[in-house]
């Protein structure tokens, strides 16, 4: 950490490595369990064999098999099946000055009636949000609500036949409906960036709905993933057409999760990967856009949605620079339910806005988000992961090792 770095993180009080704070909300037990799991998660050849034997063994119905991912990686990363009880979670949370953002599960899904469902999950937690300061947010993924063929294909610029002229004027009718009633009851939407060869189609959609109803306040959030090598561009062309065309830009950064997903497209479809040559290249372009965010605060929204210390860090010392208030509205924190608690639980303690992203939903319609982030820890595994060095620390300072 730079000179810079330390003092400013000294003079705004908060230590990312403060493991007392960032853990405070859980019991003994619970960060036990977390211990358990980060262990087995960074065993590279056990996640790669459990999600798949997992997943199929859902798929069939196995016995038992839903109970246990239930109590173990579910418990971690989820919430709650349903809204209900997922309460308990977002209480224990909002203690800590840690609000929710509210994600119901559901991916890659192919038929009407299930699209038509996650739009009425969606609606509904907007309802249940609408209720209380606990929750600022609600997120949807667009393959919740529409066939990936046809999300392709709309990329693709080939013509639609009339049957999919009909789908896609769903698809549109339902994430309307959605950031309407989100509009009407004061409630953020994140629409969740995906697969880079869907996600031109997606970016459509997005500006489409920021232009309908990011008009006087930010309601509508696109997802931008700077693992990918165009977006910093494309975060700086998406803020001149909202300038251009008479609305507020809504922006969440992260680094992205289907790495190894797009990689193996690129390869199997013999075109360049879209992924950043090196990790440093991801963080140069993240902190970049960092920058470009705070430097026009005061025309677009930005949430930081990350688990790099130093890419927070640096958005802490951007906001001290230009004497920004820490809970500014154009400008916040988030971090997935179950990961990377050392940023969001000190941050808030030092009066930073900060969500947690919170999926929930029956153990078969997350198993996908769960795999991913089994897989992301995996990934991490060369020095035992992070979550699990801080977990350990935190058990051995409560004397529990």
């Amino acid at each position: 950490m730079t000179k810079m770095g330390k003092s400013l993180n000294e003079k705004l009080l908060f230590n990312f490595n403060n493991t007392a704070t960032a853990f405070a909300y859980k019991t003994n037990e619970e960060l036990k369990h977390s211990s358990f799991l980060f262990k087995m998660m960074n065993k590279a050849w056990f996640v790669r064999f459990s999600s798949a034997i997992g997943l199929k063994a859902l798929q069939l119905n196995l016995p038992f098999v839903e109970a246990t991912v239930e109590s173990t990686l579910y418990k971690q990363f989820c919430s709650g099946t349903t809204l209900l009880n997922s309460q308990d979670v977002i209480d224990k949370l909002y203690e800590y000055k840690v609000q929710s953002v509210l994600d119901y599960g559901a991916e890659a899904k192919t038929k009407e009636t299930d699209f038509n469902h996650s739009m009425n999950e969606a609606i509904r937690a907007i309802e249940f949000a609408s209720d209380t300061s606990s929750i600022s947010t609600i997120c949807v993924k667009l393959t919740a609500l529409a066939p990936i063929k046809l999300l392709e294909k709309i990329q693709s610029v080939n013509p639609l036949s009339i049957e999919e002229t009909k789908n896609y004027k769903n698809v549109l009718k339902r994430i309307d409906s959605i950031c309407y009633s989100a509009n009407l009851k004061n409630v953020r939407v994140f629409i969740d960036a995906e697969e880079s060869w869907i996600q031109d189609t997606i970016d459509f959609i997005a500006n489409r709905m920021m232009k309908r109803y990011n008009k006087e306040k930010v309601i509508v959030f696109n997802t931008f993933q700077l693992y990918r090598k165009n977006r910093l561009d494309f975060l700086m062309e998406s803020f001149d057409k909202a300038q251009k065309e008479g609305y507020i830009l809504g922006a969440k950064l992260v680094r992205g999760a289907y790495m190894e997903k797009e990689r193996k497209y690129a390869e199997q479809f013999n075109t360049p990967s879209p992924i950043q040559e090196t990790k440093q290249a991801t963080d140069n372009d993240y902190n970049t856009a960092l920058q470009f965010c705070v430097d026009n605060y005061t025309k677009l929204a930005a949430v930081a949605a990350t688990h790099n210390k130093e890419s927070c860090l640096l958005l802490t010392q951007l906001m001290d620079k230009k004497n920004i208030a820490k809970n500014h509205p154009n400008l916040s924190f988030c971090q997935l339910y179950g990961m990377g608690d050392n940023i969001s639980f000190n941050l808030a303690a030092a009066s930073y806005t900060v969500s947690k992203y919170m999926v929930y939903g029956p153990v078969k319609e997350v198993m996908p988000f769960l795999i991913r982030r089994a897989e992301e820890n995996s990934a991490i595994a060369g020095e035992l992961g992070r979550e699990y060095q801080l977990i350990r620390k935190e058990l051995k300072r409560r004397g529990l090792r």
